[in-house]
C-alpha cells in the first residue's frame, strides 16, 4: 500500500473524532442543525464564585440567528438551567446587532457568528452545568434551534475562552458616558412619539438606532434632528402599545449606533 493510501486511510478514520472534539477545554461539545451549532465555555471561577461564559452561535452560511428582540419575525435566544439546579444565570449581554431586511420583514441580529456573553453564580468547580438554550436560526424560514448544553466547569488556566470572551465584550455597546449618553426623553400624551435627547460624541453623527419597548416590541422608524444645547433629538413613532399597558415605572433600552461607537442606555419612566 502506498504512502498515500496509508496517510489518507488513517486521516478517514480519525475524522469523525477531529469532528466530536470540543473546541476548548472549558467548553461543551457543539449542538447542530440544519442553520447552524452552537456551543457553551466557561471561565474560572471569580472570587465571589460566579463565573464568566459565553454561548458561541455559528450559522451557516445566509443563515441569520436574532437579538434580545427579533423584530417581525424570529425567536431571541433563551438560556435557562434545569429544574432545581444550584445555578442560575445572572445576565446575558448582547453585541450590536445588524437590521435584517428579507422580504419584506425587518429583523433585528445577526448574519455570521456571535458570541452573547453570561453570567453564572452558585456553580461549583468539577460539578457539570448544564443550560437550556433555545435560539432561532433562519434562511427563508425560521427554526427553533434548542438543545441541552453541559460543560464542566474548571479553574484552570484557560488562554482560549478568555480570549473569546475578551472579544465578544469588545463588540458590545458601551455604557452611556459624559460624551455619549441620554440627557432626557419625553412621551407624547397621546402615547404616539417617543422623543428622545442626546449627547453625541463630536463628529460622529449618528447612523442607527433599535428602541426595545415591552416584552416584543423593537421601535426601527425615526429621525434625528438638531436640539438645544448641541443635543440630538431622535424622534420615534410609537405603533399601538397594548391596550393595558402603562408606562409607569416600566424600563426600556435605547441603542444608538455612530461611525464607530454604539451606546445603550435604559429609559425609566417615572
Amino acid at each position: 500500500m502506498s504512502l498515500f493510501r496509508i496517510a489518507f486511510s488513517v486521516f478517514y478514520l480519525l475524522l469523525p473524532c477531529l469532528f466530536a472534539l470540543p473546541a476548548f477545554a472549558a467548553s461543551s461539545s457543539w449542538a447542530e442543525n440544519e442553520g447552524g451549532r452552537m456551543r457553551l465555555v466557561l471561565l474560572p471561577a471569580k472570587p465571589d464564585g460566579s463565573r464568566d461564559g459565553a454561548l458561541v452561535i455559528e450559522p451557516r452560511p445566509g443563515w441569520v440567528t436574532y437579538w434580545k428582540e427579533p423584530g417581525d419575525v424570529g425567536i431571541p435566544p433563551s438560556l435557562t438551567t434545569p429544574k432545581g439546579a444550584a445555578y442560575a444565570v445572572t445576565r446575558v449581554e448582547f453585541p450590536v446587532p445588524k437590521l435584517l431586511n428579507a422580504g419584506g420583514m425587518r429583523d433585528v441580529g445577526y448574519d455570521g457568528p456571535v458570541t452573547l456573553p453570561f453570567s453564572l453564580s452558585g456553580t461549583e468547580d468539577g460539578t457539570p452545568v448544564t443550560l437550556h438554550v433555545f435560539i432561532g436560526v433562519c434562511l427563508n424560514i425560521c427554526i427553533p434551534f434548542q438543545a441541552d448544553l453541559t460543560v464542566t466547569p474548571s479553574n484552570e488556566a484557560a488562554m482560549d475562552e478568555t480570549g473569546l470572551l475578551d472579544t465578544a465584550r469588545a463588540r458590545l455597546p458601551e455604557a452611556p458616558s459624559a460624551d455619549f449618553s441620554v440627557t432626557g426623553f419625553t412621551m407624547q400624551p397621546n402615547r404616539k412619539r417617543l422623543d428622545i435627547s442626546l449627547k453625541i460624541p463630536a463628529g460622529h453623527p449618528p447612523n442607527g438606532f433599535f428602541l426595545q419597548g415591552p416584552s416584543g416590541y423593537v421601535f426601527l422608524d425615526g429621525t434625528f434632528t438638531a436640539g438645544a444645547d448641541q443635543t440630538t433629538v431622535l424622534s420615534v413613532p410609537i405603533r399601538k402599545l397594548p391596550k393595558t399597558y402603562t408606562l409607569a415605572g416600566k424600563k426600556w433600552h435605547l441603542l444608538v449606533i455612530t461611525g464607530g461607537r454604539a451606546m445603550e442606555a435604559p429609559l425609566a419612566f417615572q
